[in-house]
């Protein structure tokens, strides 16, 4: 014949035999619970480290963007017109070679003085540097012209008569405005 089996007891089942019995049970679910709350510190605190390492390498490496961006924008600036000045350099070549010939006629330092011309306008137009020089009878735009006096005159009012100074563009940008006379109205 087989005995009955007894319930297997578990501390937690089990009340305690007496009160010093029940003191260190409450003590050691106490201990229990500080270990716990113990590991939980632990591992809050190496969460809190790694996000701080974390924090600081992205701030240098924003830092280290930042400065590259300035020295960056330090060099375009100083060296902004290297490729105009480049440009610019066989005109100068040119100017010497004429200023070079001690017995030029008339006509040859005109020849020299045209392709010079033809030369610095090449440059400038490779720079996007284009003139202002409104026609005759052009609308006056105050944007790209500078009214230097009003004539009376056999065209419409607020039109270009004459160009005395032309203006220029660089990128689309006013570089220096076309002087001009304006007609003035009747």
């Amino acid at each position: 014949m087989s005995q009955p089996q007894h319930p297997v007891e578990s501390p937690e089942n089990v009340a305690p035999a007496s009160p010093e019995e029940a003191l260190a049970a409450a003590a050691v679910a106490e201990v229990d619970a500080l270990a716990a709350l113990t590991n939980e510190v632990a591992e809050l605190k190496a969460q809190n480290a790694d996000l701080a390492e974390q924090f600081l390498r992205a701030k240098a490496e924003a830092q280290n963007t930042q400065r590259r961006a300035e020295d960056e924008m330090a060099k375009a600036r100083k060296f902004a017109v290297e490729g105009f000045a480049d440009s610019l350099l066989p005109v100068l070549d040119s100017l010497e070679a004429g200023l070079s010939i001690q017995e030029a006629s008339v006509q040859q330092i005109r020849e020299g003085a045209e392709a010079t011309l033809k030369q610095l306008q090449s440059a400038l137009g490779r720079n996007k540097v284009v003139a202002i020089a409104p026609a005759a009878g052009e609308k006056f735009d105050p944007a790209q012209h500078q009214a230097i006096s009003m004539v009376p005159a056999e065209q419409p009012a607020n039109t270009v008569v004459a160009v005395l100074q032309k203006g220029y563009l660089i990128a689309e940008r006013v570089l220096r405005p076309a002087l001009v006379t304006v007609a003035a109205p009747k």
